[in-house]
């Protein structure tokens, strides 16, 4: 059977008790700049790199050294231009020793419409990925899907020029063989994940939806193995990874917030329950 644990504490600390290279994954969406005030005391965006870098210090630690570390996080607009503390962040892990691997985007398909003088609402988050070493864990046919209805029509007459490789018409290097495509059911995911925000009442503020941790858990972990969420909120990538056959560890400083995980958590099977409050 798969465990979990919901711990509360500061990430920074409560880190240092887990065991080095013990974690397969680490998913998670902390604070953004300015953001959690009562709870984590809203750092200010130019404060944010030096904030999170003793935290990520720790993840380093416990990240085994084929494991992933997916970041989601935006950053947010100061005196009406885009804060650059997300490409700060970024430039200081790779000078901690991360790789930053690949940068996949959440398009959030039923974003609220809206505008300001110049600008529009943002409907997409950054979910970055950092690694510790150029080969790592990654299942890629775990997180294939249905190739899709245009294939029926775009492959339903093919011509002789579709059996060989096709240069682009823009005269780049690129090329394709259509004929490929027939009989296959399955493909491979583009790094855009169009997937609609949280919209059930989870008493937490900033939900994300279980697809989304259930899509990186699935690709960069395999059963058995532990995922970890250092700011865990609600427990959503908890629950996905109960359901996933992962073992499963969630940080908190709010003890609301892992009373809440743990009450998610404890009804998904198989699992047995490990409930730890440190207050640290």
């Amino acid at each position: 059977m798969n465990t979990f644990k919901n711990l509360t504490g500061d990430s920074k600390e409560v880190l240092k008790t887990l065991l080095p290279a013990s974690v397969s994954l680490i998913i998670t969406s902390p604070p953004y700049a300015d953001a959690r005030k009562n709870t984590y005391g809203g750092t200010p965006p130019d404060d944010y790199v030096s904030w999170f870098l003793p935290i990520s210090e720790q993840l380093k630690r416990v990240l085994a050294p084929t494991g992933t570390f997916i970041l989601n996080i935006k950053e947010k607009v100061v005196n009406t231009e885009r804060h650059t503390y997300v490409l700060e962040l970024i430039l200081a892990l790779r000078k901690q020793g991360w790789l930053w691997t690949e940068e996949w985007i959440w398009y959030k398909k039923n974003s609220t419409p809206g505008h300001w003088s110049n600008r529009f609402r943002d409907a997409f988050e950054r979910c970055l990925q950092f690694n510790l070493q150029k080969k790592f864990k990654m299942n890629q046919k775990a997180v294939m899907t249905p190739i899709g209805d245009w294939a029926k029509k775009r492959n339903k007459n093919l011509t002789e020029k579709d059996k060989t490789r096709e240069s682009s018409s823009s005269g780049s290097s690129f090329g394709k063989v259509r004929s490929n495509w027939l009989g296959k059911e399955l493909v491979y995911p583009s790094n855009v994940l169009c997937l609609p925000t949280e919209c059930g009442n989870k008493k937490h503020s900033a939900v994300f939806p279980k697809a989304l941790p259930s899509f990186f858990i699935k690709l960069f972990s395999d059963p058995d193995d532990i995922v970890l969420d250092p700011f865990e909120g609600s427990g959503t990538s908890g629950v996905a990874a109960i359901e996933l056959n992962r073992n499963y560890i969630g940080i908190d400083m709010d003890s609301n917030n892992t009373i809440i995980a743990h009450d998610r958590i404890k009804n998904v099977q198989p699992f047995t329950s490990t409930f730890e409050q440190e207050q640290k």
